[in-house]
């Protein structure tokens, strides 16, 4: 029987032309391998190679095992692509928008560990980004803003509406409804990343508030936690509370946004995996807690 390391060994040689490059390209000593090719010889009667100080040449007999070793080979290796593939876990590649709340996130990852035991990839973009990766295959489910145009297989989850995000102890803090010309020379924060964020920015021009911008950040955490320092206000969707927030309406402002599941190829084999329908039932509970009635 011939091992596959001789045949490996056989066709380094033909393919480096010689017996040391060939020895060091299968990371052998050149001794090992001018032994392995002697029993590769023996084991088939015949010598392979006309030996030269300056170049290795192939006798008929290597010429003719040269095809056959090079399918071996490569079904060789097909075998052990297979194999690896499917003994590694399918990994669930999700999208995340940027405007979906951090919390959020770190209780999925940690329900995830405990309860799903798939590999998921996690990759946050804007709404335009995450699309675009969809299309093209890049992510499998997308977590994010369906649009009534989408062109992808969507699922909603939720609607909510955007309100003011302030500090709990703002002179307006104890209003539900604020109206925009009461917010003139209120500093505000910029949340770059929103999606709501020219129709945001019009609303308060039409109504000749121009504030001043202490900060312009691309991440909600960081704008939330400004907000709650004091340094300004800001719009947000209703999904972002937490400690030291207040979070009342803003006058005439009827936006809202469905956010639910966008997915790429494959929709309902995905909808039925575990990490998705984890993620449903989180989102889908966080949404029951009551900021969803803001929506309007």
């Amino acid at each position: 029987m011939i091992d596959r390391y001789l045949l490996r060994y056989f066709l380094a040689v033909i393919d480096q032309g010689n017996f040391s490059k060939a020895a060091l390209s299968c990371n052998v000593s050149q001794p090992t391998l001018s032994a392995g090719i002697a029993k590769l010889e023996t084991l088939l009667g015949r010598p392979l190679f006309i030996r030269s100080n300056r170049r290795v040449e192939l006798t008929a007999a290597a010429v003719e095992l040269a095809g056959h070793a090079r399918r071996i080979e490569a079904e060789f290796t097909a075998a052990e692509r297979a194999v690896h593939m499917a003994a590694a876990p399918a990994t669930l590649r999700l999208g995340v928008l940027a405007s979906i709340p951090a919390n959020w996130i770190e209780d999925y990852a940690a329900r995830l560990r405990e309860a799903s035991g798939e590999r998921v990839e996690f990759v946050e973009g804007r709404e335009r980004d995450l699309t675009e990766r969809l299309a093209r295959g890049n992510l499998d489910v997308a977590l994010g803003v369906i649009r009534d145009d989408a062109r992808l297989p969507a699922e909603r989850l939720f609607t909510e509406g955007y309100s003011l995000a302030m500090a709990s102890d703002h002179r307006l803090a104890g209003r539900d409804v604020i109206d925009a010309a009461e917010l003139a020379g209120e500093p505000m924060i910029v949340r770059r990343h929103c999606e709501l964020l020219s129709e945001t920015s019009r609303h308060f021009t039409a109504r000749g508030v121009r504030p001043f911008f202490p900060a312009r950040v691309t991440s909600d955490d960081r704008a939330l936690r400004l907000v709650r320092a004091g340094l300004g206000i800001t719009v947000m969707p209703d999904c972002f509370e937490g400690p030291g927030i207040a979070r009342p309406r803003l006058a005439d402002f009827p936006h809202s946004r469905d956010v639910g599941l966008l997915f790429g190829a494959q929709a309902k084999a995905l909808r039925d995996r575990p990490a998705v329908r984890l993620l449903v039932d989180l989102v889908e509970s966080r949404s029951a807690d009551g900021f969803a009635r803001r929506a309007v």
